[in-house]
């Protein structure tokens, strides 16, 4: 009988590990990630309390008898409820990285599946439980296996870019580097042969790829997003992009979780400039003032910001250089962003071009405007997940021209740490002010959004996924009305 319960409690566990893998492949494959979002989900509601319960105890009672671990097996496989198999917005891709990781787990369990066998299926059905922790065990296994692999492509790339010749501006921040890397991309145009990082292809592999796939001996300026979850990772990426100019956008509680402090966000976003002749900081924020006032006696220091007298400011919608007046920067152009981009032609020696700066786009699903089949005004800020940002938005939609209503649909930000209740409760009084409608999207900050608008003007309604809310958008709004789309989970988030 041991056999027989062993196995069919693996199947299972193999079964509902393809959840934990698509976390996994979601998660950047991060060990600890997974075994994190295992908590989140097994604590959701008192259904998936009650499931977690009873697979413990089928566990413990597995022990003695062995068929109360098939009780384990149900609930593994078909639990946590809410979390899907397949995923409604991020299905599993199984790349050749998932398959190793996979491979490594199902060893794992196979093992266990082994010691039922021997001892007792209670060993298999606590595994089980614990398949999330054997995926991170895996992850873990498998990181310095996956680093080694990577190094070939990796080191073509370092190869290539030092054949190039290219200048490297590398940027980085807690937000707005994809929009400071699209603002110095067209600025550049015409000026300069520029080839900047895709999509958000900001980490070791990512910059490899597009490095291998995109650089030509044409590019005169190679423009990396550079992006980290934690200390040393940036310095590993500069160890073989070296930046010529490095540029800090800003620092915020973005992944706040995984790094724990902001002192410890600005340590590690400030090792972009070791290498660097010259650093782009935006100092309105006064731990980028004083990592300017410390760096400038090692490299060429270009203070940035929304302040008169730097040398590159956004005032009043207009971009000064050196004290001198440019021309205006469109609406909807972040003025920290557009002043670290403007720092980087300074570094470049090239002047920013008038027409060029009045015709600033900007990146897709960051406060985008358009319009919606039925009218509807609509700002899509579905990429941001900040505090500022989130405000940013908000008063977009506060100045909108529009007679008609105003709706926020939100699932809230996330990995902002000890801090994120209290920002998603300040974003939602703030938006509850602004709107006539407000949106929760999810239950990962329901509640932190529900206590954060109540008292304010909104009506306040709850979905329970993005497809509804953008159902109940296309039905109940029009050409007189304007919704905001302020960030958007995946569905591995509850």
């Amino acid at each position: 009988m041991n056999a027989a319960v062993s196995a069919a409690v693996v199947a299972a566990a193999g079964l509902g590990t393809l959840r934990w893998l698509r976390v996994a492949q979601r998660e950047h494959y991060l060990p600890g990630s997974v075994t994190r979002f295992a908590f989140r989900w097994w604590r959701l509601d008192a259904f998936n309390v009650a499931l977690a319960v009873a697979a413990v105890a089928g566990a413990a009672a597995a022990f003695a008898w062995p068929l109360p671990a098939l009780v384990t097996a149900a609930v593994v496989a078909a639990g946590p409820v809410g979390l899907g198999l397949r995923g409604r917005t991020s299905p599993l891709a199984w790349t050749a990285r998932l398959r190793r990781v996979a491979a490594v787990t199902a060893v794992l369990l196979l093992a266990a599946g082994g010691a039922g066998v021997a001892v007792s299926p209670g060993i298999t059905a606590a595994a089980a439980i614990a398949s999330p922790l054997l995926v991170d065990l895996a992850l873990l296994v498998m990181a310095p296996i996956e680093r080694r692999l990577g190094a070939p492509w990796v080191e073509k790339a370092a190869q290539a870019l030092r054949t190039s010749g290219a200048s490297v501006v590398a940027i980085t921040g807690s937000y707005g580097k994809t929009s400071t890397k699209g603002y110095v991309a067209q600025l550049l145009a015409g000026r300069k042969q520029v080839l900047a990082s895709p999509a958000s292809f900001n980490n070791r592999m990512g910059l490899a790829r597009a490095i291998n796939e995109h650089l030509s001996g044409h590019v005169e300026v190679f423009v990396a997003e550079m992006g980290t979850y934690g200390p040393g990772e940036i310095a590993d990426l500069c160890s073989w992009i070296p930046p010529d100019i490095a540029v800090i956008t800003a620092i915020g509680p973005v992944h706040l979780e995984r790094f724990g402090s902001e002192d410890r966000i600005v340590s590690s976003k400030a090792e972009i400039l070791e290498k660097a002749r010259a650093a782009v900081l935006n100092v309105d924020d006064p731990r980028l003032s004083a990592l300017a006032d410390r760096e400038e006696s090692a490299r060429r220091v270009i203070r940035v910001g929304t302040s008169p007298g730097l040398d590159v400011s956004v005032v009043g919608g207009v971009l000064s250089v050196g004290g001198e007046a440019v021309g205006p920067v469109p609406e909807t152009a972040h003025p920290t962003n557009v002043a670290c981009a403007v720092g980087v032609l300074v570094a470049l020696g090239v002047s920013p071009d008038p027409d060029r700066l009045r015709a600033l786009t900007e990146p897709e699903h960051r406060r985008t405007v358009t319009r919606g089949q039925s009218g509807v005004l609509i700002i899509d800020d579905t990429f941001n997940s900040n505090p500022e940002g989130a405000r940013a938005a908000l008063r977009a939609l506060e100045s909108a021209a529009v007679a008609g209503r105003r709706v926020v649909v939100t699932p809230g930000m996330v990995e902002l740490g000890p801090r994120q209740a209290e920002e998603n409760r300040r974003f939602a009084a703030e938006a509850a002010r602004v709107a006539d409608q407000l949106v929760v999207v999810g239950r990962t900050n329901r509640r932190a959004l529900l206590a954060g608008a109540s008292g304010g003007k909104a009506e306040v309604r709850v979905v329970g996924t993005r497809e509804e809310a953008v159902q109940w958008v296309r039905s109940e709004l029009g050409p007189d009305d304007a919704v905001l789309y302020e960030n958007d989970l995946p569905d591995h988030y509850p």
